[in-house]
């Protein structure tokens, strides 16, 4: 089986740095973006198994990030996280293509789980 492979986006750098930290410390590969052109060079130059996406970037809509993530790589299963709960946003994010709508702040053991069924 190959390495799994996740890349993080979200504007805040601590949460990026200690999911990165969390995650190669379970032997993941990861990378981290902070803004949504970050992401779109990171998803051109590697194919990603799992793709956890802030909905709130500095630069652009996280759902407008999701749709272009997808056209560029339709395979990788994308996992949304919030700080803010809405059921029309979680809707939203799941008809453009999220395979999950996460709530922070996380159980990082439940996410790892969450990530590795995905």
């Amino acid at each position: 089986m190959d390495e799994l492979s996740v890349l993080v986006i979200d504007d805040e750098v601590d949460f990026v740095d200690t999911m990165l930290k969390r995650l190669r410390r379970k032997g993941v590969y990861c990378d981290g973006a902070y803004t949504g052109v970050g992401a779109m060079s990171k998803m051109k130059d590697r194919d990603y198994d799992v793709v956890l996406l802030d909905m709130r970037l500095a630069d652009e809509d996280g759902n407008e990030v999701l749709r272009e993530l997808k056209d560029i790589s339709p395979e990788t299963r994308f996992m949304i996280l919030s700080g803010y709960a809405s059921a029309s946003a979680a809707r939203t994010g799941i008809g453009n293509g999220a395979h999950d709508y996460l709530i922070k702040p996380l159980d990082f053991e439940t996410l790892y789980e969450k990530i590795t069924r995905a």
